[in-house]
């Protein structure tokens, strides 16, 4: 068993909640959230409330923290784990730096602790399916890559939340489903080398803006789009196009939303094509499963250094191009 502290209560640290209670590998002994009001709903899940971070860093029996806490304060949380010698589980981004990004990989690194990440579409059944396809040369070249991750799930936040925040989730949808858009291209990828985005305000109001688009080109060759909206019905769509055949996955539920069909289909020609049909798969346990494991000493966790970081310098050069309103290129 892995004894953890989970950092925030709000909408994700609820769902993270969840996921661990019947979960074996993991025993969750403490949460950690600042309002009091979410005492009650805090006990009933079985873990202990506490107000200061602090506190659980102390506990010798806590292994592990998972931060479900607001995007700003990653860094320094980070940052305090590692001095505790507490492995860590960040939700995305890592942070809003990619020079912050980079100290905390090597502060993890130099301490021989474990940082995982929350990004569990890696972890998608269909997902992995292409990632094997990709390296299997089974699409040919790859020529471009289309991705959609929408939804309107957060429509209701009231106005001063952080995440309708320039300063705590900026380029609008970029850090609530963008990021994992950009962690799946590096993946199959590799390094981005330009990208042009653009962010609008349609329809909420939010100094972040509820649109993001993005052009990108990678350093080998392939190029890619990306949209994340944050007020449209849930659309959930990768699309890889190949010279020797295109593959296109769609999802009909959130990773947060159990059961809805995913589809993965392969065309060569019309008369050359078939269409999978998945079941939904807890890609976001099977993302905490592979960091248990990872503690435990049993497997490596399957995020390179460089795939951390980079996502971060990816964001990075992504705000910097909504703002400016011109491409940016990036050195690596």
């Amino acid at each position: 068993m892995i004894d953890v502290a989970l950092v925030g209560y709000g909408w994700w640290g609820q769902h993270i909640a969840k996921r661990l209670i019947p979960e074996s590998q993991f025993n969750l002994r403490y949460i950690v959230e600042p309002n009091e009001t979410m005492n009650e709903d805090i006990q009933r899940t079985g873990a202990v409330p506490v107000l200061d971070y602090a506190q659980v860093l102390e506990d010798p029996r806590v292994d592990a923290v998972i931060l479900t806490s607001p995007n700003d304060l990653h860094d320094l949380q980070i940052e305090q784990a590692v001095a505790a010698k507490k492995h860590v589980f960040c939700e995305k981004p890592l942070s809003l730096s990619g020079e912050n990004a980079r100290k905390s990989v090597q502060l993890c690194r130099d301490a021989g602790l474990v940082l995982g990440i929350g990004h569990e579409r890696r972890f998608e059944t269909a997902h992995l399916m292409l990632k094997d396809m990709l390296d299997a040369g089974a699409l040919g070249t790859v020529m471009h890559t289309e991705m959609a991750f929408s939804h309107n799930k957060l429509i209701g936040l009231p106005p001063n939340s952080w995440r309708t925040s320039k300063a705590f989730a900026p380029a609008a949808g970029m850090t609530q489903m963008g990021i994992h858009l950009t962690d799946l291209l590096i993946a199959f990828y590799g390094p981005v080398a330009s990208l042009h985005a653009f962010t609008a305000d349609r329809s909420l109001g939010w100094e972040t803006g509820d649109v993001v688009t993005v052009q990108l080109k990678f350093k080998a060759g392939m190029t890619a789009t990306l949209q994340a909206v944050l007020n449209t019905p849930h659309f959930i769509r990768t699309h890889v196009f190949g010279t020797d055949m295109w593959v296109e996955i769609r999802n009909a539920t959130h990773p947060d939303t159990p059961g809805g069909e995913v589809t993965l289909q392969q065309y060569k020609s019309h008369i050359d094509n078939e269409i999978r049909r998945l079941e939904w798969n807890d890609s976001v346990m099977a993302n905490l499963d592979a960091f248990a494991a990872a503690v435990k000493g049993k497997a490596d966790y399957p995020y390179s250094d460089f795939e951390l970081i980079h996502n971060i310098e990816v964001l990075d050069a992504i705000v910097s191009s909504a703002e400016r309103g011109e491409a940016v290129h990036i050195d690596n």
